[in-house]
């Protein structure tokens, strides 16, 4: 019920207690009185139509209608901030994304309902080609965001075909693992059911390693590639990986590099190069590659870097290592048919771990890197469809793998740092479910201790 509607209700709520407390006390109404109680009910009816447009909701105003006030309530609702110039509007729907049909089709049977608050925003800067740095929780739906505006511009250009094929990609995605490379391709292929299948490699989706390989190899080129997205930007860097992101960005044509200029940039009848980073925190080296490779970039960040979701209930427990292992089964015992990921340091303690688990009749499989790409996938779909509900990890799975209904996320070891924290507890609470992380902290861990108080959130301690 709007406002409107409540004033009119308020109102005749109002006259029939006076008339009823008249009626028990033998009282007649006073001229004043009903004058007073008319003037409330004519305001009630003729309610101004600015307030009535005002008191509708952003997401019920035709577009041509929204004012400055509607676009700043959308902002505060998603938990949207801006840096950057001519910045577009936020789309509200997928119907005003201007996408094309066919990706519609591919979107609403990929099951994306309404855009997710990064979608909102980075969608539209992506149709214009604009750079931009995009910070986000991992559980945000980023791949969508870049993937579709990427695949609008690949439908702009011609087909791959003899004469163009050996100049290499029109696009380049990195990530910073095999998994996560995966991941994207999986969903690109979802949205790429929007187009045919062109004959030819127009995008390639690799890690930073294995592309500059590739390159310096001459096993591939990118001679007319003129898109390039970074996801898990400050993963890639904390992995090692900024001299191979360096050196594909310089294996770019430097004539695809956009002016300083920003009215020039903005001329769409030049191509120029799209870059898009994603991240979940701003470390210096990425700063470093922002200033060098982006153009006029427009920083969108959703909510706070770093910042714990409310959806997750945190605890920590303050443990001796010797009580490790029976606490882990009591935790497990009450999972019930859910899941749970235990996030252990190194490789060699996860196969130990998980070797336990076993014994003692838990479905368990572990995920390392120094597993087969082969292995990691075996276990990898084996937890997401339920044949495993226990997954003993490494933190080559604590970031951008998105696995569904993770209902605890065990740090059995503490992680070193904050942002591999924040990325660990981003497995669970997703998608609007609620979620569960138990952190061990023993004598150990007290150079790490001081993490906990870093963030933006108070777990409860035990």
């Amino acid at each position: 019920m709007d406002r409107r509607e409540q004033k009119k209700l308020a109102a005749k709520n109002e006259k029939e207690m006076r008339e009823e407390i008249r009626k028990k006390d033998g009282v007649e109404e006073r001229p004043e009185e009903a004058a007073l109680q008319n003037q409330k009910e004519e305001a009630a009816e003729v309610y101004d139509t600015f307030d009535m447009r005002v008191d509708r909701h952003w997401s019920e105003e035709k577009l041509e209608e929204m004012t400055e006030r509607d676009w700043r309530i959308i902002r505060e609702d998603f938990n949207i901030s801006y840096k950057g110039s001519r910045i577009p509007r936020p789309m509200r729907s997928w119907v005003e994304s201007r996408l094309t049909t066919e990706l519609l089709k591919a979107v609403d049977k990929a099951g994306y309902k309404t855009p997710s608050p990064i979608q909102t925003v980075a969608i539209p800067l992506g149709l214009q080609q604009r750079d931009v740095i995009g910070i986000a929780e991992t559980r945000s739906s980023k791949t969508a965001a870049f993937v579709l505006p990427m695949l609008t511009y690949i439908s702009r250009l011609p087909p791959m075909s003899e004469e163009n094929e050996a100049e290499g990609p029109y696009a380049v995605v990195m990530a910073p693992t095999r998994e996560l490379a995966q991941q994207i391709e999986d969903e690109a292929s979802i949205e790429e059911q929007g187009f045919k299948i062109r004959q030819g490699c127009e995008v390639v989706i690799a890690t930073p390693g294995r592309l500059i390989d590739c390159l310096e190899r001459r096993y591939a080129v990118l001679n007319q590639c003129n898109y390039v997205v970074l996801d898990e930007a400050d993963r890639t860097i904390d992995m090692g990986f900024e001299s191979q992101v360096v050196g594909v960005l310089d294996a770019m044509p430097s004539s695809n590099l956009k002016p300083e200029n920003e009215d020039e940039e903005l001329d769409e009848k030049r191509i120029y190069r799209t870059t898009y980073m994603f991240s979940a925190t701003i470390p210096p080296a990425m700063e470093r590659l922002a200033r060098k490779y982006l153009r006029n970039p427009v920083m969108v960040a959703i909510c706070t870097a770093g910042k714990a979701t409310d959806l997750i209930t945190q605890h920590v427990i303050m443990i001796k290592d010797s009580d490790k292992w029976p606490r882990l089964q009591k935790l497990l015992n009450d999972l019930g048919d859910k899941t749970a990921i235990v996030f252990i340091n190194t490789k060699k303690s996860a196969d130990y771990l998980s070797k336990n688990l076993d014994k003692a009749g838990y479905r368990v499989t572990t995920l390392h890197g120094g597993k087969s790409q082969e292995q990691r996938e075996i276990s990898l779909d084996g937890f997401i469809n339920k044949q495993f509900n226990v997954l003993v990890a490494t933190d080559v799975a604590g970031r951008g793998i998105d696995i569904r209904d993770v209902a605890h996320v065990i740090n059995y070891d503490m992680p070193g740092n904050i942002e591999m924290y924040t990325h660990r507890i981003g497995r669970t609470g997703r998608a609007g479910k609620t979620g569960t992380v138990t952190t061990f902290l023993t004598l150990h861990d007290s150079d790490v201790f001081m993490i906990l108080n870093k963030c933006s959130f108070k777990a409860i301690v035990r």
